[in-house]
């Protein structure tokens, strides 16, 4: 073991600031050198958005102690650079250590004398994010893992736009973070002196009341008869409260929730993933949909800013919509539904999101911008459209990674306006004879057909993250000239910035920030992406196809990921 791992380990060990308990953990791992190895080798990292790791003791987990860190942090930056007396709002959703990690937050920001507003419980993401610009706070703080694996937890940061930190902000933040070395320098205060000195206060149904009305104010036709029957699922999560709300008080009358997944339970009983991008996710609500006879089954991830469905077919199969698919769905519904659509309206997405965005839009004369991966870069758009910094209207906005945002009460994903509005959606479709899956239908018969799929490799500890880079090194080094018999005629590094053309040697500055990312398009529209994850040890390759038959794109995406990847093996 390295001299300076074992070090750290010693000192988290002898120091005074880590409590008994925790102390007891560390010496349980005393003559574990890998275990201590892999919990001291490296800082968590506080990315962009924020941290995400493995729950334990020590520097590279998610623990009491790196929350403190990262928000004492937060509060250095926010007394140089922010307007401390505006506050900070903090929410929590359902994972393990989430209810403990909001107050230690709170308490370390009362110290710094920046008031915390604390939610009383579990609140979504997108309630945190419309909660900074209600109650105009310089920043907000929410602890979730998102959708990752039971073991994890995370906390994520937004500044006073309502949206995750960017430029300049993150990178401030990041610095101030990394600055702090010693537990010396990280400030706390006691729960009960905060309170007395109005450092801390409980916030709940107020915020709750105001982001539902906003949330109502997205309907499009609200005359439609809300007969159909849903379930609805939030796996384990913190959807329940509103998502019941919202459909209930817009008159939807037979929404059946999973009762064995309806309250808030970090452990995950019933499911392996709480994740709507798995199918087997669905499973109990499935089962729930066959014995209610209902079609439509909507589940959402833990802090409910992600949604997924599954619909049954004409065939009585179930089937699943991925993350491309409902966000076309909800865009061409939102554009021949809405009345006011102004000459300027944008859709916002990614750099990894279906091409087939590109025609939608075209179509409905609107125009589409791509971000990066990461729903801050959608969020920061819509102030830049406020703002007048650049021209264009917020239409919709969404990732592939089931993420979208009706509206612009929130600044991030929301899972709940959108449960609202696909609800809607397939009451409306029923009405009229069709359904969500002959609606997919007629897109591609009338757009093409597009697939697209995603490979995630996960690459754990020290070895993984030198892997990790190696890969994402020789793909710059040694880009292929052609996949599947078809020229790659763009390479397109958003590392470094720029789009070189194979075919005419021309290059051109890429106007988006510095990203670890890749991209190869073929000259027959294929789009093949490679991404490390920024919140999960593991790298992503998006592929994207299109053709005119649905057989030939099934058959040409299957292929195409396969030749790529025996690529890089």
């Amino acid at each position: 073991m390295e001299t300076a791992v074992k070090q750290k380990y010693e000192d988290w060990l002898k120091s005074p600031y880590i409590d008994a308990e925790d102390r007891k953990e560390l010496k349980g791992i005393k003559y574990d050198e890998k275990e201590i190895a892999e919990r001291f080798y490296t800082d968590l990292e506080f990315g962009t958005g924020g941290l995400r790791g493995v729950r334990g003791i020590g520097t590279n987990r998610i623990n009491k102690y790196v929350i403190r860190k990262a928000t004492q942090g937060l509060a250095n930056y926010i007394l140089k650079n922010g307007d401390p007396k505006k506050g900070v709002a903090i929410a929590y959703d359902c994972r393990i250590g989430s209810t403990e990690y909001s107050l230690n937050a709170a308490l370390v920001l009362a110290a710094n004398g920046i008031k915390a507003y604390l939610f009383e419980s579990l609140r979504s993401t997108p309630e945190l994010s419309f909660a900074v610009r209600e109650l105009g706070t310089q920043a907000g703080i929410v602890v979730t893992a998102s959708h990752n694996p039971v073991e994890y937890n995370g906390y994520k940061v937004y500044w006073e736009d309502g949206a995750q930190v960017v430029p300049p902000h993150d990178t401030g933040i990041i610095g101030e973070v990394n600055a702090i070395t010693d537990f010396s320098q990280i400030k706390i205060m006691e729960e009960a002196e905060a309170k007395e000195k109005g450092l801390l206060e409980i916030i709940g149904g107020e915020i709750d009341d105001k982001y539902i009305e906003e949330v109502k104010k997205q309907q499009l036709n609200t005359d439609v008869k809300k007969d159909i029957k849903i379930v609805y699922t939030p796996l384990h999560g913190t959807g329940k409260r509103p998502v019941q709300r919202i459909l209930s008080e817009i008159g939807f009358t037979n929404v059946y929730t999973v009762s064995e997944q309806e309250m808030p339970d970090g452990t995950f009983p019933t499911v392996n993933y709480a994740n709507p991008e798995e199918p087997a996710a669905f499973a109990l609500g499935v089962k729930l949909a066959e014995e209610k006879g209902a079609e439509l089954v909507m589940a959402n991830d833990p802090d409910a800013d992600r949604i997924g469905i599954a619909v049954k077919s004409k065939t009585g199969a179930w089937i699943y919509p991925n993350g491309n698919q409902v966000g076309l769905l909800l865009m061409n519904y939102i554009l021949e539904n809405r009345k006011d659509i102004p000459s300027n309206g944008a859709v916002i997405s990614t750099i990894v999101s279906t091409p087939m965005l590109d025609a939608v839009a075209k179509a409905h004369n609107v125009n589409i911008m791509r971000t990066l991966t990461g729903f801050k870069y959608i969020g920061e758009k819509i102030r830049e459209f406020e703002q007048g910094d650049i021209d264009g209207s917020y239409i919709f906005g969404f990732e592939e990674s089931y993420g979208y945002l009706i509206g612009t009460h929130a600044r991030d994903k929301d899972a709940v306006v959108s449960t609202m509005l696909i609800a809607e959606m397939a009451a409306y479709y029923n009405e009229k004879g069709s359904s969500i899956e002959e609606e997919i239908e007629k897109m591609y018969k009338k757009y093409g057909y597009y697939k697209e799929g995603i490979k995630s490799v996960t690459m754990s500890g020290m070895e993984g993250a030198e892997k990790i880079k190696s890969i994402m090194a020789d793909l710059r080094e040694n880009a292929p000239e052609t996949m599947m018999g078809k020229k790659v005629v763009f390479v397109r590094d958003y590392q470094n910035q720029v789009e070189t053309n194979k075919v005419t040697g021309e290059t051109k500055a890429i106007d988006l920030p510095e990203s670890n990312v890749l991209q190869l398009v073929l000259e027959d529209g294929t789009h093949i992406t490679a991404r490390p994850s920024g919140t999960e040890p593991k790298i992503k390759y998006y592929f994207g196809v299109n053709g005119n038959e649905k057989d030939e794109v099934d058959t040409k995406l299957e292929q195409t990921m396969q030749e790529f990847l025996k690529l890089l093996s």
